[in-house]
C-alpha cells in the first residue's frame, strides 16, 4: 500500500483544485495535471485556419467549375443540341464559381 502524506497548501488553492477536479479525487487530480505538466504535452488546436478555408473552399468551386466545364462540352461534342438557355445558365454558373472577388448574379440561376 502506498504511503500517504499530508500536504500544506492555502485554501484558495484547495478551493480551485476542488472547482475543477469533477469527480476526481483530489490525489488523482493533482497527480493528473503534474503529469501532463511535466510530460510537456502541448494542446492540440484542431480547427482550420481562415486562410486555409477560403484555399479549401476555391479549390472545390475550381473543381466544380471543371466538371461543369467537362459535362457541357462533352453533351455539346455529342451532338446533343441543349437549348440556348441551359447552355447559358451553366455558362453562368461557370463564369460565377471561384472567381476571387466575383460571384454569380443572383436570382439567375434558380432551377426549373
Amino acid at each position: 500500500m502506498a504511503e500517504n502524506r499530508m500536504l500544506i497548501v492555502p485554501a484558495a488553492l484547495v478551493a480551485k483544485i476542488d472547482e475543477n477536479r469533477g469527480d476526481m479525487p483530489r490525489a488523482e487530480f493533482l497527480d493528473f495535471l503534474i503529469s501532463h505538466y511535466l510530460a510537456g504535452e502541448e494542446p492540440r488546436h484542431e480547427y482550420v485556419t481562415e486562410e486555409r478555408l477560403a484555399e479549401f473552399e476555391q479549390s472545390v468551386k475550381d473543381l466544380l467549375r471543371t466538371f461543369l466545364d467537362f459535362f457541357v462540352t462533352y453533351g455539346l461534342e455529342l451532338g446533343q443540341h441543349k437549348a440556348d438557355s441551359d447552355v447559358e445558365a451553366l455558362s453562368l454558373k461557370l463564369q460565377g464559381l471561384g472567381r476571387p472577388g466575383k460571384s454569380a448574379p443572383k436570382g439567375k440561376l434558380s432551377r426549373e
